[in-house]
């Protein structure tokens, strides 16, 4: 169980604690009475899955309608870029889309990822969080829907303060031949955009 327990979030689907579990600073997600059945198993699923990739946080313990995770130290993606410089912005972006292709690649759908603000945290490295949601598909789209994200019109205009220009027509038309076909060649396009 959670030691020194403190109230830290309210989301859509539970609240969200802070403390310690065996020393470690911890979190522990409580699904809400409306939240669908078995959405903290499905997380606890996805954390445990996702483990050896070292993107999400790692799962401590999991009771009848709750989690005990990692706490994830950093800002949020958002306030993060806004305090840095634009090659380890473009650096971090990179390592996002790394992510969301391997997600891709191993067919699991994070969702959320279309307007990440709460759900990419950076440090030291780059990590995911909450994937209560997370399912495993055919067709995931987590490129194409961080794609989206960086050309919103509130990201847009962030990484253009910072010296990064998308070019928006050009990413749209590789994110459709990613679509078509996610290959590797397909996605060094996209991530080659970042280096123009």
């Amino acid at each position: 169980m959670l030691y020194k327990q403190e109230y830290l979030a309210k989301g859509k689907r539970s609240i969200v604690y802070k403390g310690f579990y065996k020393g470690k600073k911890a979190v522990m997600k409580v699904a809400n009475k409306s939240s669908p059945k078995g959405i903290s198993h499905n997380e606890a699923e996805w954390l445990t899955a996702l483990e050896r990739y070292d993107l999400a946080p790692k799962l401590y313990e999991e009771g009848e309608g709750y989690i005990i995770s990692e706490y994830i130290e950093g800002d949020r993606i958002m306030g993060w870029i806004e305090k840095h410089d634009t090659e380890d912005i473009k650096n971090v972006l990179k390592e996002v889309l790394q992510q969301c292709r391997l997600l891709d690649k191993l067919k699991v759908n994070k969702k959320e990822l279309q307007r990440p603000v709460k759900h990419i945290i950076i440090s030291k490295s780059v990590k995911m969080i909450d994937f209560e949601r997370a399912k495993r598909t055919d067709k995931p789209k987590n490129v194409t829907q961080f794609c989206q994200f960086l050309t919103s019109q509130n990201m847009k205009d962030l990484l253009e303060k910072k010296r990064i220009f998308l070019d928006k027509e050009k990413l749209i038309i590789l994110l459709v031949e990613y679509k078509k076909e996610q290959s590797e060649k397909n996605f060094k396009k996209i991530l080659n955009l970042l280096n123009s």
